[in-house]
Formats: C-alpha cells, sequence, structure tokens
C-alpha cells in the first residue's frame, strides 16, 4: 500500500513505457522530451497524446515536427496524426510542421485536417493544389453516379 502522506504523480500509475499504456493521456511536454531523449519505442502514442491534451499549440507542434521527422516510419506516421489533432483542435499549424509535412505522401493523416480546420490563407499553394485536384475528382466522379 502506497504511504499516504506522499503526493504520487497522478499520471505515474498509467503510464508504460514498455507496452504503450496510457501514452495517450500524457498532457507533459518535459515527459515527451525525455522519451525522446531516451528513444522509447512508443514515443509517437506520446506525441499523439500530448497534441490531444496540451493546450499550448506552441508547445505541441515542436515534438509533433521532432516526431515526424524521426527516423522510423511509424514514429513520421504518428507524427501526422498528432499534427492533424492540433489543427482539429486548435486550427493552427507551423512552418517547420509543414515543411515536413510537404515531403510525405499525400493523403496523409493530417492533409484533409489542416485543410478542414486551419484557414486556407494560412496554407501553402502545394498543399491548395493537392486539396483542390482531390476536390475536383470527387465531384467529376459524384456527378457520373447520378
Amino acid at each position: 500500500m502506497q504511504n499516504e502522506s506522499s503526493d504520487p504523480d497522478p499520471h505515474d500509475w498509467a503510464i508504460s513505457w514498455e507496452n504503450g499504456t496510457g501514452l495517450i493521456g500524457i498532457d507533459q511536454p518535459e515527459v515527451v522530451d525525455a522519451a525522446f531523449d531516451r528513444e522509447e519505442r512508443h514515443v509517437g502514442a506520446a506525441v499523439i497524446g500530448l497534441a490531444l491534451n496540451h493546450p499550448d499549440p506552441a508547445v505541441i507542434l515542436p515534438r509533433v515536427a521532432r516526431a515526424m521527422g524521426g527516423d522510423s516510419a511509424e514514429l513520421r506516421r504518428q507524427g501526422t496524426v498528432a499534427l492533424a489533432h492540433v489543427a482539429r483542435l486548435h486550427r493552427t499549424v507551423d512552418q517547420t510542421c509543414l515543411t515536413l509535412l510537404r515531403g510525405m505522401p499525400r493523403g496523409n493523416e493530417a492533409d484533409d485536417d489542416l485543410w478542414t480546420f486551419v484557414p486556407h490563407r494560412r496554407l501553402p499553394p502545394w498543399l491548395w493544389r493537392h486539396q483542390v485536384k482531390q476536390r475536383i475528382k470527387w465531384q467529376l466522379w459524384e456527378r457520373r453516379r447520378y
């Protein structure tokens, strides 16, 4: 039984870096930074958790960029998922993440959420071209169905 006089971190009991349990609930950027430094296998899930739980996109986006620039394809994919959440929840993106996103295949998790939730005037021309082309294809396909 835990000593009642100590003040345990309420997040510690639920987090397991070994199997990824509880990482989606992370809201502390310093925990994510330490996981990057230790090269934790599930750091991408922690970045997604940070994107979902932290109130300041200026704090979240550097960690998202770090994931998007990661060595493994899975970490980069998780970075794009986190970017999609930031776009949806905070309606913003930074230039670093846009630069990294440009080098990724179109149709990823972030493309549509950026287009849907971030003001279009803040989005780069390459994303406009992709989205407009996709919209035109969709409209032509839908018209042929009727």
